[in-house]
């Protein structure tokens, strides 16, 4: 079974992308902020990895991503950047010029359909 962690502070996307998931049989965790990521990171590491950029700081989902693949204990585990910062007066303090390791970009709000095709081309069952 393919576990996914949905990292939002935003509780109506978590629930409604929860729902989606479970109903195509992920298995699905959910996570608030970043540090709380972190520590179910460390307790049970998921396939995949659906994460905000901006939480409690704008860029808190960035950091975050370069610690998860930072991490040897988290090789393997995907990560699919979820968005809506290109829409916000933040754009520009995202950073254009530096490497941000993910797999895939999905856009806020989110289609169900493109968030379980993006989702299903990543997940890999973990060993």
């Amino acid at each position: 079974m393919c576990k996914v962690l949905v990292v939002d502070d935003d509780p109506d996307f978590l629930e409604i992308t929860r729902m989606v998931l479970e109903k195509e049989g992920y298995q699905v965790d959910l996570a608030q902020s970043g540090p709380q990521a972190l520590e179910k990171l460390r307790q049970s590491p998921p396939n995949i990895v659906l994460l905000d950029i901006m939480m409690d700081t704008v860029l808190e989902g960035l950091h975050i991503s370069h610690e998860i693949h930072e991490n040897p204990d988290l090789k393997g585990c995907k990560v699919i950047m979820v968005t809506s910062i290109m829409d916000t007066d933040k754009a520009g303090l995202f950073p254009t010029d530096e490497y941000v390791p993910v797999e895939a970009w999905l856009t806020k709000p989110v289609q169900p359909d493109k968030l379980l095709t993006t989702v299903g081309k990543y997940c890999t069952h973990r060993k």
